[in-house]
């Protein structure tokens, strides 16, 4: 891609914003897939299933590797994949908290939990502000949007967009009928865990409906690459866990959703390779 200054360059605040955001990740989800069954000394709120806590890790973990992907990339276009998904899971993570405050550990637990409370609390009042006040400043940032140079191939365009539809119906549930999605949960749910990944799988349908309305596999090879990552996370977890789940169709399209990130991971980078690939030599 030409570099040049007529190109929109991602700005100073949002670069921070996005290398704030891998260091909380992965030390969040280093508390939860590493330190699974511990939440209750060390994390934020007490998470019981183990399904739960390694799933959240692997988003979590996806998430800084999109995030620091980004951080290295520009122009803007090509590091901005993963941020309409990032403000939508950011602001519903912090409604969520409010609406099951009681359950954090702020005043209870031992001094790391709630130490972990605390920061859980003061992270997600401050990041969405961050992260949407660096979005508007982004907006307003002068420049033009390079051309399309890696267009995806029209069916796995149309996949993402299934996948992204699927992910929102899914996040949907899990969010605002959180009590519909506990009967029907492929492993023990509670309101503030389902809405917590309800917040997760909305943004993922953020991410990936960004993936598809960029039709670009340069601009969103940061989050091609974490949706390889995701799938192979979240299997690890279910397989250490195996004995959470209930069996049946809940547990056939948790494989399913898993499934499709992960052709969309693989396809996305694949497309970007043979784009490299067919590009003259120096």
């Amino acid at each position: 891609m030409k570099p040049g200054t007529e190109y929109r360059q991602t700005a100073g605040l949002m670069r921070f914003a996005l290398l704030i955001g891998a260091f909380f990740s992965f030390v969040t989800g280093l508390q939860v897939f590493v330190l699974t069954d511990h939440t209750a000394d060390l994390f934020a709120w007490t998470i019981a299933s183990g399904v739960t806590a390694t799933l959240l890790g692997s988003f979590y973990w996806t998430a800084s590797v999109i995030a620091l992907l980004s951080w290295r990339r520009q122009p803007w276009v090509r590091a901005r994949v993963g941020i309409p998904g990032v403000v939508v899971f950011l602001w519903a993570t912090l409604l969520a908290t409010l609406l099951h405050l009681d359950l954090f550990h702020l005043s209870s637990g031992g001094p790391l939990a709630r130490g972990a409370a605390w920061i859980w609390l003061v992270v997600y009042i401050a990041d969405p502000i961050l992260v949407t006040v660096a979005l508007v400043i982004q907006w307003r940032t002068p420049g033009a949007d390079p051309p399309r140079t890696a267009p995806l191939p029209p069916l796995f365009r149309g996949f993402l967009g299934v996948v992204a539809v699927l992910y929102g119906l899914f996040g949907t549930v899990l969010f605002f009928f959180s009590a519909s999605a506990i009967e029907m949960a492929a492993w023990p749910l509670t309101p503030l865990t389902s809405q917590v990944i309800g917040a997760v799988t909305l943004g993922g349908a953020g991410v990936l409906a960004t993936m598809w309305w960029e039709n670009d596999a340069d601009r969103m090879f940061p989050a091609s690459v974490g949706f390889i990552v995701a799938p192979i996370l979240l299997v690890l977890g279910a397989i250490r866990y195996s004995g959470e789940f209930t069996g049946g169709f809940p547990t056939v399209a948790y494989a399913g959703l898993a499934l499709g990130l992960a052709i969309a991971g693989i396809g996305g980078v694949l497309t970007y390779k043979r784009h490299l690939a067919s590009q003259p030599g120096p």
